[in-house]
Order: structure tokens, then sequence, then C-alpha cells
């Protein structure tokens, strides 16, 4: 095996003055050590940086970033420039990991050079329990880039379950400037969307080790009525359509509908219809489209017997 990657963790914290020890000092007790802690506080006005100042200002495993209030996408950006290993991992200062998380997502990064985004479930504790995951099992998802792009579909989790490849980070994180102050809240949507649609290859793993709390300042989801939902998601497809500009992507990339899908190694059923449906788009001809989408959903009868189709 080659030599195992190396962790730089990109901690963001905004009037989190409460939880933000609890986070740095996860970061600090994994049992595979982070080559850098990087604590990124937002211009916070609780005493955060000062608490931040007395408890490991002289530590020199962690590099504390204070300054002025920019939103959560500028902080991502300020730590991402700080960063040099090779994964970045991100932690929102009111969550925590159990020691062994980066040992865990570390064995794939050591062991599979392809995949460049890896993302964990969630436990959700505080004022709600539960837990949050996008499969039961470790699923390699392949690339997502047309079904992202086509349906906004979420290849990912909250911010402190994402890790990703340095270059990754920083090809999601270069947007323009009016897009810092439209990411004040909720830029995972820069890392997650940008990664897939750019061309990123993800990987599912349940941890068990991140902790995602609920409390009375981010339980905002709760209240949200029609319009909220609206500009939640119109910002989103924005975004998303920011990221395929890039790409140069338009309807043509419906032809390769059927290689994106065949990337992912043992597709859910939903991802298995959701890649049929796309198959049926395009400019290509109707028998064509027809003959790809049956394609495709011959992996779901493949499934149930036990069978490949490829």
């Amino acid at each position: 095996m080659s030599n195992p990657v190396g962790f730089a963790v990109v901690i963001t914290n905004y009037n989190y003055r409460q939880f933000v020890a609890e986070a740095v000092d996860g970061a600090l007790a994994q049992t595979r050590a982070a080559a850098q802690v990087i604590v990124v506080d937002d211009g916070s006005t609780d005493g955060s940086p000062q608490l931040l100042r007395e408890r490991y200002g002289s530590d020199a495993r962690v590099t504390l970033l204070l300054g002025e209030n920019g939103g959560q996408l500028a902080a991502f950006v300020r730590g991402l420039r700080a960063a040099t290993a090779e994964v970045i991992c991100f932690l929102d200062a009111d969550d925590r990991w159990d020691p062994e998380y980066l040992a865990k997502i570390g064995e794939i990064y050591d062991t599979r050079r392809d995949i460049d985004f890896v993302f964990s479930d969630v436990a959700l504790f505080g004022n709600e329990q539960g837990v949050q995951g996008y499969a039961k099992d470790a699923t390699d998802l392949g690339y997502t880039a047309i079904s992202t792009w086509a349906t906004g579909h979420w290849y990912g989790e909250a911010t402190s379950a994402l890790s990703m490849r340095r270059h990754w980070a920083v090809r999601a994180l270069d947007l323009p400037a009016d897009f810092v102050s439209s990411w004040r809240i909720s830029a995972d949507n820069c890392l997650v969307f940008g990664s897939s649609v750019l061309g990123a290859r993800k990987f599912y793993l349940p941890t068990g080790a991140v902790h995602y709390r609920i409390h009375d300042t981010n339980g905002w989801w709760h209240a949200r009525d029609r319009e909220r939902q609206f500009a939640s998601g119109f910002r989103s497809r924005c975004l998303i359509n920011y990221y395929a500009s890039r790409m140069y992507m338009d309807d043509h990339v419906f032809d390769l509908v059927k290689r994106e899908f065949l990337s992912k190694p043992a597709p859910a059923h939903d991802e298995i219809w959701r890649y049929a449906a796309l198959a049926l788009r395009g400019p290509s001809s109707w028998f064509k489209r027809v003959e790809r989408a049956v394609a495709i959903a011959r992996r779901a009868f493949g499934a149930s017997s036990g069978k490949s189709t490829q």
C-alpha cells in the first residue's frame, strides 16, 4: 500500500463558544492523527475568540484563524487556504467526532485512490435523537455529475460528515464573490453539489462516528414554510447550474447517462430507476433512448435475482 493520506480538519465556528472546544478536542483525539487542525472563527461575538486563544493558542497542533464575519462559505475558503494535507475534512463547531472517525474514512482514501469524496452517516443528539444516512451499507456511488445536474439529487450529508481530496475542495469552493454572500449558511451545498457536478467520484461510508447536534439555534428547518423551501431550492438549482456551466454541460451529456451509471458497482433500486428515467432524455433518437433506459432498468431485476446484467 502506498503512503497513507494526511488529513486537514477545517472547523468553522460562529458564536458556538459553548460547543467549539468539544469539536476541537474531538479532532485532536483521533486515533489517526490529523496533520492539521484548522479552526476558523467567523467573527464571533460571544467570546469564542478569547476562549480559542486561551485554550489552543500555544498548541502547535492547532492553527487559529480569527477574523471578521463573512459567513460559512467564506470561512470554508479561509480554512482551505491554510490547508496543505491531501484530504480535507470539515467539522461544524457544534458537532463532534468519535476518536476513530479519521481512521475509518482513511482506509477508503488509502486503498481506493480513485475515490475523491467520502461522506458518512450522522447520529443526531441534543434536542433530537436518531441516525441519518444515505444507505444502510457502504456504497461506491461512482460518478454523479449528470444525475446531480439533471435532478438536484443530494449525494452527501451535513458538513461534519464530509471529506474530499484537497484539489476537489479547491475546485468546489472556487466561486464568484457574489456567491460568498449568498451562501453565508448551508455552504455544504457548495461542497456536495460542486464536487458532484465537477466530476468527483463519491463513496458513502457509514462510520457511526459523526455526531450532529440539534439545538435551538440550528433547528431552523422545522420552521420552514413553502416560501423558504422554494428559496432554498432555487438557490441550490442556480448553484448547480453555475457548476454545470463551468463544465459546458448541455443536453448531449444525457448520451453518457449509461456510462455514468455503470461507474456504480452495486446501485440501489432508487438509483437504478433514477438513471433509467434520465436515459430517456437528450437529443438521441427515441429508439436509442429507450434502449439505454431498458438496459439500465434491467439492473433492478438483476439485483433482485442476484444476477449481473452488465
